[in-house]
């Protein structure tokens, strides 16, 4: 009964070590693909049906498009091995990395370069010309694991405004870009901050009044949004999925991303995203 005992720890503990995401399927008979949870997520589903066609054509798999509820459990499921593909922004990128054993291996590029850029609004009633001017007020971010609506918009404030958030204003979390630009236009946020992509895509929908919100500035350039992949695929596989995405010319699939194609991309790339977390004194592994 001992020995057994022994046997039966010695197992368990064994099972205990092997990551989660080993356990996967490493050729599966249907890619679970999660798009980034950003905007309406019936909406996403819908307006990516084409990409879903082209990868199972390309890929000769089944695809399902997974829109998790928010930037968190899309890095638990790909943690666990539960999705296999992810469209992730720059900071939930590095937070999955920390968890999980995955790599990256294309970005977007719109107006000829895999970057992209943070936009700061404010309320024009709200008397904010400036960042230092937002000393006081209420700053709407997105998800707290997102790049473009909360890690660069934050950094920005401190490195060109000298301000921090919680000792000198008040940091909302609304969710997602389009609700920022809808909370500082109704004026529940004094100023706020989003991908400018999204901004302007907010803007040419009518979803707020432009007259309403004044642009504060924008930040430098960061790497765009990575698509990532489990690193324990099969090798042929993970080759095909690239290239799938790297020479997608597709104009519908292109327009839905609101780029013009996909680049290859590394690890490393994204190195300056982690600058910016120890700048702002955050643990990835911990968020």
């Amino acid at each position: 009964m001992k020995l057994f005992k022994q046997i039966l720890l010695a197992t368990t503990l064994l099972v205990t070590a092997i990551s989660p995401c080993m356990a996967a399927d490493a050729d599966p008979d249907m890619l679970k693909v999660a798009l980034l949870p950003d905007e309406n997520a019936s909406e996403l589903i819908k307006r990516n049906e084409p990409l879903k066609n082209y990868l199972e054509a390309k890929l000769n798999k089944k695809v399902e498009l997974i829109v998790t509820t928010d930037y968190s459990s899309m890095i638990e499921a790909m943690r666990f091995g539960r999705i296999d593909l992810a469209y992730f922004g720059p900071l939930s990128y590095v937070m999955a990395k920390s968890k999980s054993d995955i790599e990256p291996f294309a970005a977007m590029i719109i107006d000829g370069v895999p970057t992209y850029r943070s936009i700061l609004i404010a309320n024009t009633e709200s008397g904010i010309d400036s960042y230092a001017d937002i000393k006081g007020k209420k700053m709407a971010y997105g998800d707290r694991a997102s790049t473009s609506s909360h890690l660069i918009p934050k950094t920005v404030l401190l490195e060109e405004g000298g301000i921090e958030a919680k000792t000198d204003y008040e940091q909302h979390f609304v969710g997602s870009h389009d609700a920022v630009a809808v909370n500082v236009a109704n004026g529940n946020a004094d100023a706020g901050g989003l991908s400018e992509v999204i901004f302007k895509y907010v803007v040419e929908r009518k979803l707020i009044d432009p007259a309403k919100v004044k642009v504060l500035g924008y930040s430098k350039p960061y790497p765009q949004y990575p698509w990532a992949m489990r690193s324990n695929l099969n090798k042929d596989l993970k080759v095909k999925i690239k290239d799938a995405f790297v020479s997608l010319d597709d104009k519908e699939i292109l327009k839905n991303f609101k780029a013009e194609g996909f680049a290859p991309i590394t690890d490393a790339d994204y190195d300056v995203i982690r600058v910016m977390g120890k700048l702002l004194n955050l643990d990835f592994s911990k968020m």
